[in-house]
């Protein structure tokens, strides 16, 4: 049992395998998801692996690495798995982790607080969330931890220094080529100073010539697919290139100040996040003070450089969570090892009520649960009864030991409240779905089939989920300016909400019938969350002139 304990990385894999890898096709597929699906799909039905196309339009915004690996697993597992879909992410996601446990062993010497922090890495709200999600963000990082990770090696040790150039070169590229700059901005940069503001750059000389095969390397594996892109369709790359930048000066700007709440995105570590970042507070309480600073400015160096940028979205915060969960492990082992002792309420009591919740979470969901749901939980009932005992018991367990001041025993209590959720209550998560009106636009297939395969186009754009669902892609007849009307006698278009009365306008000579809606909205219409950009009305549409235009 010792030794089952101080295996770390054994119980590390199993802890992501139940945080990341069970359930994943619980939730439906989001926009991000389906840009990069629907994508991955026309490479495996069109072929378009580097010239790459969403609904059969160039998409060069995102480098296609992280898209490649989904259509491998969709090819291997069926590209209707959204499972399938999503398991690139998992399985990036338990690298990140591991390799986050081997970096912070070697330049903290001190294994407990590698596993500690790569247990809050693991279940901090935005991790676990982009770990079950197929988009770009945690690739990109993941891959760049290891290339930081191969680095730091690079730096303190004098042996093997090609061999851990060339590895970090390698994983360099594939950050780039998962979304660009964003890592190296975000991660390696702000990695890149607090080394050097903490444990200093030492015989460098000696690593002038790796380094510099570093930079090449990194440049061709980083630059190749731009290339490539801009020789063979340069007049996509210059539209798409003039959209994204507008993007980053015009869309989503926040003040400087946006990010300063970053520590809220780790979820149940919020407040020991927080604390964390008192510096005057624990610089003199954590056992290793050099560690902490080089954590502690590694996290603000992240979020500095990332408040300057204009365009802000929570999602970008997520290369701050690696060195914040770092920082707060610091916390944490202090708690381990000094919580029994202490008697000051101004330490104690942020303590009780960060697990004091958790547990009273855990304890009251039976009821509170059962309130909220209890209208949504048919078919869902021994899922629910499950995830009741188990919360309860993991709750009941965190506030005895909380009462008797056995952190270890809390802090891992916590871990497995967020595996308890994960393997037994993301299968009630489509209990909320409850919209009465839920129709997936895939059954605009079967109304195809019935009427002799007649075609249908989007009217003005189209929405990457209802593309995933549909299965194919979908000509939009208004595109970017360009209009291309159907060359059919009888067709059936999809119109958006606010687009029905210029539609209307456009075909006012041609029969129009309204046929259906399809609304893949999760909550009803009228409730707050109702998107109209995920729904359509379909309508019929024909040539042959109306009885009031003969």
């Amino acid at each position: 049992m010792k030794n089952l304990q101080n295996n770390h990385i054994l119980l590390l894999c199993v802890a992501c395998i139940a945080i990341f890898f069970v359930n994943l096709d619980a939730l439906y597929v989001n926009i991000m998801e389906a840009r990069n699906f629907a994508t991955a799909r026309e490479m495996l039905t069109d072929g378009n692996w580097l010239l790459t196309t969403l609904n059969g339009e160039p998409r060069y915004q995102k480098p296609p690495l992280p898209t490649w690996l989904s259509a491998i697993s969709g090819a291997f597992f069926g590209i209707k798995s959204v499972t399938a879909m999503r398991l690139p992410a998992a399985l990036v996601t338990l690298l990140l982790v591991l390799t986050t446990y081997k970096f912070t062993v070697k330049f903290s010497k001190n294994r407990t607080l590698a596993f500690v922090g790569s247990l809050i890495l693991s279940t901090s709200f935005y991790i676990v969330f982009s770990g079950r999600n197929g988009q770009w963000d945690i690739f990109t990082h993941a891959f760049m931890m290891v290339c930081i990770y191969q680095l730091y090696l690079f730096f303190t040790v004098e042996t093997l220094k090609y061999q851990r150039i060339l590895i970090a070169a390698l994983f360099f590229g594939a950050s780039f080529m998962s979304k660009g700059p964003v890592s190296l901005y975000a991660l390696l940069l702000p990695f890149l100073i607090a080394y050097g503001g903490t444990f200093k750059y030492k015989n460098i000389k000696s690593r002038i010539f790796p380094l510099l095969t570093f930079i090449v390397i990194s440049l061709v594996l980083s630059g190749w697919w731009y290339w490539y892109t801009y020789t063979f369709d340069p007049e996509a790359v210059a539209e798409i290139t003039s959209r994204e930048t507008s993007n980053w000066t015009g869309y989503n700007v926040r003040p400087f100040y946006y990010y300063w709440s970053f520590f809220i995105q780790s979820g149940v570590w919020t407040i020991p996040a927080f604390i964390g970042l008192l510096y005057p507070y624990l610089k003199n309480r954590v056992s290793d003070k050099k560690g902490y600073v080089f954590t502690f400015l590694w996290t603000m160096a992240s979020v500095v450089l990332l408040s300057v940028i204009p365009e802000k979205k929570s999602r970008y915060l997520l290369p701050v969570l690696i060195p914040l969960a770092l920082n707060t492990a610091y916390y944490i082992e202090y708690l381990f090892l000094k919580f029994a002792e202490l008697k000051d309420k101004r330490e104690t009591i942020p303590v009780y009520f960060n697990f004091g919740l958790i547990a009273f979470i855990g304890i009251i969901f039976p009821i509170g649960g059962y309130l909220f749901l209890k209208d949504a939980l048919t078919g869902y009932w021994v899922w629910f009864i499950l995830l009741s005992i188990a919360l309860a018991s993991v709750g009941i367990f965190i506030f005895g030991k909380l009462l008797r001041k056995k952190m270890r025993a809390v802090f891992f209590g916590t871990i497995v409240f967020i595996a308890v959720i994960m393997c037994i209550g993301m299968p009630m998560a489509k209990a909320l779905t409850i919209n009465p009106e839920y129709k997936s636009l895939a059954k605009l297939n079967d109304w195809q089939a019935a009427n002799n395969g007649i075609s249908v186009y989007e009217y003005s754009f189209f929405t990457p989920e209802l593309i995933w669902d549909y299965g194919k892609p979908i000509p939009v007849i208004l595109n970017f300016g360009t209009k291309k009307l159907p060359s059919e006698n009888t067709f059936g278009v999809l119109v958006a909400e606010d687009d029905v009365k210029d539609f209307k306008k456009m075909f006012r000579e041609y029969s129009v019938e309204k046929i259906e809606r399809y609304d893949m909205n999760a909550n009803a219409p009228g409730s707050r969350t109702h998107k109209t950009r995920l729904w359509r009305d379909l309508y019929k549409v024909t040539s042959v002139p109306s009885e009031q235009y003969r």
